[in-house]
C-alpha cells in the first residue's frame, strides 16, 4: 500500500496540483496586498477618506471608534467594510484568471487531422467509383491502367 501511495503521489498531475495551490495562495496574497495597499486607498481618498477596512455595523450597542476596538472588546460586528475588500479581491482574481485561461486556450491550437488515405477512385471511362486495387471497372468492364 505504501507503494501504490508513493506512486499516486509522485504523478505529475499530482505534483503541478499542489504547486498550483502554493502559487495560487502567494497570488491570493499578492492581490489582497493589491487591494487593500494600492487600490482602496485611492477610493477611498476620493469617497472622502474613507477606509473600507474600518466600516462595520456595531451590533452591541457600545460605542467604538474602529473595528479593531470592536473587536478587541468582542463586540458583534457586520463587518461590510473587510468584505468590500474581499469582494474586490475575488473580482480581481477572477479577471486574472479568465485572461490566463484565455491566453491559453489562444496558444493551444487544435490538432492538426490528417486526412484518411483515400479507398477508392474514379474510372477514366464511367467516372463511377471503385476501389483502389481494382484492375476493371465493376460498371462498364473496362480494363484500367495500374498505376
Amino acid at each position: 500500500m505504501l507503494k501504490e501511495f508513493k506512486a499516486f503521489a509522485m504523478r505529475s498531475n499530482v505534483i503541478d496540483l499542489a504547486i498550483g495551490i502554493i502559487i495560487g495562495a502567494a497570488f491570493g496574497r499578492i492581490v489582497t496586498s493589491l487591494v487593500n495597499d494600492i487600490v482602496m486607498p485611492p477610493i477611498g481618498l476620493l469617497l472622502g477618506k474613507v477606509n473600507f477596512a474600518d466600516l462595520f455595523i456595531n451590533l452591541s450597542g457600545t460605542p467604538y471608534a474602529t473595528l479593531a476596538e470592536a473587536k478587541a472588546a468582542g463586540a458583534a460586528t457586520i463587518n461590510y467594510g473587510v468584505f468590500i475588500n474581499t469582494v474586490l479581491d475575488f473580482i480581481i482574481v477572477a479577471f486574472v484568471i479568465f485572461l490566463l485561461v484565455r491566453q491559453i486556450n489562444r496558444m493551444q491550437r487544435p490538432a492538426e487531422v490528417k486526412p484518411a488515405a483515400p479507398t477508392t477512385k474514379e474510372c477514366p471511362y464511367c467516372f463511377s467509383t471503385i476501389s483502389l486495387k481494382a484492375t476493371r471497372c465493376p460498371q462498364c468492364t473496362s480494363e484500367l491502367k495500374t498505376a
